[in-house]
């Protein structure tokens, strides 16, 4: 399968395209510090991935970043495209409703699917049906469209339930669902965790489709990935943030990490198939 061709890095940031921010954030469970002093941006339009051993806070600060965890010092800033021209607002400071406007242009796929009991169509259409006004017809169109476009068989998989799906099936799905909405920004926690390589590669393919595809009014797609997947690495080359001692150890492009030949990077590189071989 030929790698996806890869365009330009993202220009430097500027106040107006940075969808994502971090400042001083701190994390700590009891007396466990996990995170201490994150500081990040992330642009509009990048991919950006969040790599680290095991235990290094990858997932919490995913959880971080998308307002699933509160932080225990610093602040989070995110871009609300429920308002024009998507200003960065401090989401800290967000009443609920503030905040399910701002999640509603987020899609997320979870490290283990979180399918509910029930069919694909049923999965698919579960934020349509609870925070949009479209109508079934919409809905079904939606539904439908946004399966295709993970290049599963429409009318073998609409009214399949949860259970017969196979993995490779069931993350399609998960995707699916996350897409439906038409986000700007996708969330993605180990996306490739369990399932063989080819199917993986499928995997790392789709991602790279879904984050170049513009969501409404042509807007520049985000995307967030935790991973332990080296191949995901090398086929998308994102930018990479590495995490140590719960603190960042490196960011930069892709070809600059895997140049490392020492270091905590360059040890995590050489560890990388077998961390991912016990996910």
């Amino acid at each position: 399968m030929p790698a996806p061709e890869h365009p330009p890095d993202p220009s430097p940031a500027t106040p107006d395209a940075i969808e994502l921010r971090a400042e001083g954030v701190r994390k700590t469970f009891g007396e466990r510090v996990v995170l201490d002093g994150i500081d990040l941006d992330v642009i509009r339009g990048e991919f950006v991935a969040i790599v680290g051993g095991s235990g290094s806070g990858k997932t919490v600060l995913l959880h971080l970043l998308s307002g699933l965890m509160p932080v225990s010092d610093g602040r989070i800033f995110v871009a609300d495209h429920s308002r024009d021209g998507a200003p960065l607002v401090d989401f800290g400071l967000l009443d609920h409703d503030q905040v399910e406007a701002v999640r509603m242009h987020w899609g997320f796929v979870f490290q283990r699917n979180a399918l509910f009991s029930g069919t694909v169509f049923d999965n698919v259409a579960l934020l349509l049906r609870e925070h949009t006004d479209l109508d079934e017809s919409q809905i079904d169109h939606r539904v439908r469209t946004s399966i295709a476009n993970v290049a599963l068989d429409v009318d073998d998989v609409l009214f399949k339930d949860r259970d017969s799906l196979s993995g490779g099936m069931a993350k399609r799905v998960a995707i699916a669902r996350a897409i439906a909405i038409d986000p700007a920004l996708l969330f993605y926690d180990e996306p490739t965790t369990g399932l063989d390589p080819v199917i993986g590669a499928h995997i790392h393919d789709l991602l790279f489709t879904m984050h170049h595809q513009p969501a409404r009014g042509q807007r520049t797609r985000t995307s967030v990935v935790v991973t332990h997947d080296r191949d995901l690495l090398r086929r998308l080359r994102p930018r990479v943030l590495m995490l140590h001692e719960g603190r960042i150890c490196f960011l930069g492009p892709y070809e600059e990490f895997e140049r490392q030949r020492e270091g905590p990077a360059a040890e995590y590189m050489r560890a990388m198939p077998v961390l991912q071989a016990r996910r």
